[in-house]
């Protein structure tokens, strides 16, 4: 029963490969690789009759190996179709590993065969064999997660079927060889199945052959190092399997004792090396110089490299991302940034990692002259190749503490715009290796990166600051304006009290005046801070009839303001705020009317508005003036005025969430309007006295 449900299933996928041969020849054979594919459906074809009809022989098993070894062609050729491929010597090597493994596997199933009749030997090649199929699998899994993880994202759909495909065949021999190995009862049950398995994968390979044209993959360093380290990992285990069971079967004789020494070397160079940081940089510098066209991988290092700059703040400073940057696209594990401070001296702006000991920055003249060389030549600082003597390109005045400081490895400047921005000093990793072409090239490219964004953050700061003088200098504008309002009230005062300084009632009004006037000149001197002027504007509710009696009762000692509408309401608004912008378009209104016109101050509103119209019949202002010049600042039509105003009125508005709108026309006056949120009357807030 168990050799026709192993004929019958061997059998069937002998039948569905041979379909699915006649069907790429139908479609015909272009390229290598479908003739490849073509070769590897012909061979899958081969074994699996073979194994139908004659069950365990040496053809058998010279079948299965060259089935596997047409396969890894098959996956090399896809492999190779990237353009830039024969960049990637490590590439060539996993594949050659893995065809290496199936011609030690051919070896072993063969030398049983051709050499005389010895138990003991016969044991252990049938031991090596069934290690080596396993190797083998293991070896070709890798190869299908290589090549999809480096397909094309427009490719994967088309390939995932044969990589499913191969997968599923991988797996099944990778399980079926361990029980084997293992010696379990139940191995030859799993054997007569496995036709049937193969036969399953005929329909994936169907849909794969049907869009062979769209194979394309691009390579990755990152798979290739994974895959290079997956394969010296299975090699190691094979090498410790195989050396287990020649120690199992041998009988105490000198390939015993061979056997042991070299597993005892292979078990403490393990556990020596991999730990070892300089032995896995080591490792790692030699793979990238044999295995690869290329150093580095530039579009990954300039992904990396960014993204370190544009770290958030929980990454550090910019000074201690960029020093990271480049310790990490050196490896190395740490760095330091010299830059320029306020006074023009060279300090050590920041440091990240850096395993030494502080450098002594400040008061080097000998730094000073090195940073202009610099700063002219833009080279890059090879510390080994200094002290060594071997250094190339013009003699530097490098510092004697730098030459010193073995930690210091490699100096890096920043130039931004033909100017050194910055030098960043790269510690030596585990293993020190000399620099060449390529780190100099891709330092100084990413040197240049790097003074952009520090340049940039220089740029910003400078802003920032000339953003708070500015700020300081708008308040001030805007005091000096309102001064101007208190002196013209105080002289108003001085004239009239030579005339009524007698009236009890003028003395009372005077006193109350200028006491008025002291607060609003201690309120503007504590504007000049801008934390407490932040906080004295407070947006809440305000009763119209206090703040406007008090605004209009300022201006209508000298010119007449009639206060008009409904005063009796309430608006959401800051109080001393609301009555500054009224006193400025009041004031404006009246310089802007002749003395027998008055100045009308209207409240009205529906709904949840209250507007207050300020409605002078001046000599008005025209479209062009109010759409451009009215509400900037220092843009006046009165002679000697400051221009701030209705700058300042609109500033204070806004700052309400209330809106300032303008209507004027040449010689028939202007309407200023305040427009503000209504406010209920209960939540009145206490108001201060005024004169």
């Amino acid at each position: 029963m168990d050799a026709l449900i192993a004929f019958w299933t061997h059998a069937l996928a002998a039948g569905l490969f041979a379909v699915l041969v006649g069907w790429q020849l139908h479609l015909g054979v272009k390229g290598n690789g479908q003739r490849l594919l073509l070769s590897s459906l012909a061979m899958t074809c081969l074994w699996a009759w073979v194994v139908a009809t004659e069950p365990g022989s040496p053809l058998a098993m010279v079948a299965e190996t060259a089935r596997n070894l047409v396969w890894i062609a098959l996956l090399y050729s896809i492999a190779m179709s990237d353009e830039h491929a024969e960049r990637q010597k490590g590439v060539r090597l996993v594949y050659g590993a893995v065809a290496a493994v199936l011609g030690l596997q051919f070896l072993a199933d063969t030398l049983p065969h051709v050499m005389p009749p010895d138990a003991s030997l016969e044991a252990g090649l049938v031991t090596t064999a069934a290690l080596l199929r396993i190797t083998a699998a293991a070896g070709g899994l890798v190869l299908v997660h290589n090549v999809y993880g480096q397909a094309a994202p427009a490719s994967r759909s088309a390939i995932s079927y044969a990589m499913l495909a191969f997968a599923a065949l991988w797996v099944f021999d990778l399980n079926y060889y361990t029980i084997a190995y293992l010696g379990w009862d139940w191995t030859q049950t799993v054997y007569d199945w496995r036709g049937l398995v193969v036969a399953l994968t005929a329909p994936l390979f169907a849909l794969a052959v049907r869009r062979n044209s769209l194979w394309r993959i691009r390579l990755s360093r990152a798979a290739t190092f994974q895959s290079l380290s997956i394969l010296g990992i299975c090699a190691y285990l094979v090498v410790m399997a195989v050396l287990t069971s020649v120690l199992r079967e041998a009988d105490g004789d000198w390939s015993t004792n061979g056997a042991i020494a070299l597993l005892s070397v292979l078990t403490v160079g393990a556990i020596a090396i991999l730990p070892s940081a300089r032995a896995r940089s080591w490792a790692k510098v030699k793979i990238a110089k044999h295995f690869f066209e290329h150093r580095y991988d530039y579009r990954a290092e300039w992904l990396r490299f960014v993204d370190t700059l544009g770290g958030t703040r929980e990454a550090g400073s910019l000074g201690q991302r960029i020093a990271r940057a480049f310790a990490d696209m050196l490896e190395a594990p740490g760095g330091i940034l010299i830059a320029r401070d306020r006074d023009d001296n060279l300090v050590q702006a920041a440091d990240w990692g850096w395993p030494g000991s502080t450098p002594p920055i400040a008061s080097d003249a000998d730094l000073d002259a090195l940073w202009d060389q610099l700063s002219k030549q833009g080279h890059i600082l090879e510390l080994d190749a200094i002290r060594g003597g071997w250094a190339k390109g013009p003699s530097l005045p490098v510092p004697r503490w730098m030459k010193q400081d073995e930690t210091i490895w490699v100096g890096i400047p920043l130039i931004h715009d033909h100017r050194m921005v910055g030098l960043v000093l790269v510690a030596a990793p585990d293993y020190r290796r000399p620099l060449d072409w390529e780190d100099f090239d891709l330092l100084r490219t990413a040197g240049r990166q790097a003074a952009s964004a520090l340049a940039e953050a220089l740029m910003q700061d400078a802003l920032a600051k000339a953003e708070r003088f500015d700020e300081f200098n708008r308040r001030f504008a805007f005091i000096l304006h309102d001064i101007k309002n208190l002196v013209s009230q105080l002289s108003l005062v001085a004239r009239n009290a030579e005339r009524h300084a007698d009236n009890p009632e003028f003395r009372a009004d005077m006193v109350a005046t200028i006491k008025s006037s002291v607060g609003k000149m201690n309120d503007l001197l504590a504007r000049l801070n801008s934390e407490s002027g932040a906080a004295s504007e407070k947006v809440g509710a305000a009763p119209l009839k206090d703040v406007l009696g008090f605004a209009v009762a300022a201006k209508n000692r000298g010119h007449e303001v009639r206060l008009l509408g409904d005063i009796d309401r309430w608006v959401h608004a800051d109080a001393h705020g609301l009555e500054q912008a009224v006193g400025h378009l009041l004031q404006n209104a009246v310089d802007a009317s002749d003395p027998d016109q008055p100045v009308i101050v209207r409240v009205d509103g529906d709904g949840d508005e209250v507007t207050i119209a300020i409605i002078d019949t001046g000599r008005g202002m025209d479209g062009e003036f109010v759409r451009s010049r009215l509400f900037e600042p220092f843009a006046s039509t009165k002679d000697g005025g400051f221009g701030i105003g209705a700058y300042e009125a609109r500033a204070l508005i806004g700052a309400m969430h209330g809106r300032l709108s303008v209507e004027s026309r040449p010689g028939h006056g202007s309407n200023f309007t305040i427009h503000l949120k209504k406010a209920a009357p209960e939540v009145a807030q206490p108001t201060r006295k005024s004169a």
